[in-house]
């Protein structure tokens, strides 16, 4: 017994210090499609990361953790990506991790069938966030002028997403352009009526940014290879195991606060997905600019901070 005790004391002498998992702190929201990003932190430690997940109440609140220092990575509509980088912000975009994710839905009562039946009702949504740039853009195709304040064919009520729900079950918005799961739960309570999935513009199925710091990317490539290879493997679990995803989001993530059936919903209408194209991103921020979503001056070139090398080599790696 003597003889194993030293013996394995000298292969651990021989191997070294184990080292230490490196660090990387990523921002995230409590939405259903987020998931795959979310279970991140629990599936990293086979590529010797170490995730640590900060949820944020709001996207917009991501972007200032970044330039303090305080975020490497996070999940990301891709306009607010966009207007972070249009204002200085040190971003890429380095992958897509869901598609879709939204609906036009309207109160159980009101008399809203279609985008047209919304000229003179108020409509609820989150400022700065897809839904906003999908609400716009459907609105610009009816021929519907918006503002937030009176005088115009529809206005705009803007609202967290936590609060879009309660606004239109107590009445106080017609109708309101909402995330997944909530706008499925809406539905299934019954207070909601889905008018349509606004994705028959230009910007089709908008697509959500995994975002990286240009200082993550370019001074610590190892770390950010092996970050897009967890990202790929994670996201390939959720694809290949539906329930194990659904359990997650359920469990782990909203801890009951919704039913199977909102996560099928949620998840039918914003899949999980790891790609996104320099194209798509482009278009973004193209219709931002026409519509002024983000405030930006100057728009930025998607070719130029849409980074998809460690993605390319992450699938690469996978599909063997």
């Amino acid at each position: 017994m003597t003889r194993l005790v030293a013996l394995a004391a000298l292969a651990l002498a021989l191997a070294g210090p184990a080292r230490a998992e490196d660090v990387v702190r990523l921002g995230n929201l409590k939405f259903a499609h987020y998931g795959a990003v979310s279970y991140m932190k629990d599936h990293c430690g086979k590529f010797g990361l170490k995730v640590e997940e900060i949820v944020f109440p709001k996207g917009i609140d991501i972007f200032p953790a970044i330039v303090k220092g305080e975020v490497d990575l996070a999940a990301s509509a891709a306009d607010a990506a966009i207007a972070n980088r249009a204002g200085g912000g040190q971003i890429y975009i380095v992958a897509g991790f869901a598609k879709g994710g939204a609906r036009l839905v309207a109160a159980t009562d009101a008399p809203i069938k279609s985008v047209a039946d919304l000229k003179g009702k108020k409509v609820g949504v989150a400022r700065g966030g897809a839904q906003e740039l999908l609400l716009l853009a459907e609105l610009s195709k009816h021929g519907l002028t918006w503002a937030d304040k009176p005088g115009k064919d529809v206005q705009l009520v803007y609202l967290p997403f936590a609060d879009l729900n309660q606004a239109l079950m107590q009445k106080q918005i017609d109708a309101m352009c909402q995330s997944e799961p909530q706008s499925s739960q809406a539905i299934n309570k019954g207070f909601g009526r889905e008018i349509m999935k606004p994705y028959d513009t230009p910007l089709g199925e908008p697509v959500r940014a995994l975002v990286m710091t240009e200082k993550l990317y370019k001074e610590k490539p190892d770390v950010a290879q092996r970050v897009l290879d967890c990202f790929v493997d994670a996201t390939n679990k959720f694809l290949a195991d539906p329930k194990f995803a659904e359990k997650y989001v359920v469990e782990q993530m909203f801890k009951g606060q919704i039913t199977s059936q909102d996560y099928k919903d949620a998840i039918a209408n914003s899949p999980f997905t790891h790609d996104i194209t320099v194209e798509h991103v482009q278009t973004t921020t193209d219709l931002m600019m026409k519509y002024g979503v983000g405030k930006m001056q100057r728009a930025p070139k998607a070719s130029e901070w849409v980074k998809l090398d460690l993605l390319q080599k992450a699938k690469a790696k996978f599909e063997k």
